[in-house]
């Protein structure tokens, strides 16, 4: 495959980067505004910033929602690929948002519908009819039940459970380990079992 350039060169880059070679990908950079002083990302090269990066096919690598999707504006990712280990599984019926990334030992089952710029990370399920709005991002080890919907911008913590049918708002945080039995409003922050605002 053709080079992949990485826009972030943090801790979540170097997952990224995994999943991208997992994925085919041979020639895996990354951009970062660290550069020149930083030179790698792990056993990557960082080799220019963010703004030098003019061609070829780019993927956002940062793990911070508004940022990845300012970056999805700033940078026109919209078109950018998608990026879903090959020990994943995914129902055929899902459809999924360019620029999203779909970690190792992830499930998502029929019918769920995966927006734009998500993170599904390492080893969550997304149950049935799921609607994950854009620049999401479900933590390691979080269970959504079916027809979960989860708002534009929030982030499922990890291990975090949320029940059939609720309806999480935008730019929630759910905390790591909460059992979410009951819808959460815009902006929410909510933790504990069962879940209770924060």
């Amino acid at each position: 495959m053709t080079r992949l350039v990485l826009i972030g060169a943090g801790g979540h880059g170097k997952v990224v980067a995994d999943t991208a070679e997992a994925c085919g990908y041979c020639d895996i950079v990354f951009a970062d505004q660290r550069w020149p002083e930083q030179q790698t990302n792990g056993r990557w090269p960082i080799v220019a910033t963010v703004d030098q990066i003019t061609e070829g096919p780019q993927f956002c690598s940062i793990g911070n929602n508004a940022v990845r999707a300012r970056m999805f504006d700033e940078l026109k990712l919209e078109t950018g690929p998608v990026l879903a280990h090959p020990s994943a599984i995914i129902s055929p019926s899902v459809q999924i948002g360019a620029g999203t990334l779909i970690v190792a030992g992830t499930i998502v089952n029929a019918d769920a519908r995966i927006g734009v710029g998500v993170i599904l990370n390492t080893g969550c399920s997304v149950d049935h009819d799921n609607i994950i709005e854009d620049f999401v991002h479900i933590s390691p080890g979080a269970r959504l039940a079916g027809g979960v919907k989860v708002g534009a911008g929030s982030w499922i913590g990890i291990g975090a459970v949320i029940k059939e049918g609720v309806t999480i708002g935008r730019n929630v945080i759910v905390a790591a380990g909460a059992a979410v039995v009951k819808n959460v409003e815009d902006g929410g922050r909510v933790g504990g079992v069962p879940a209770v605002k924060i």
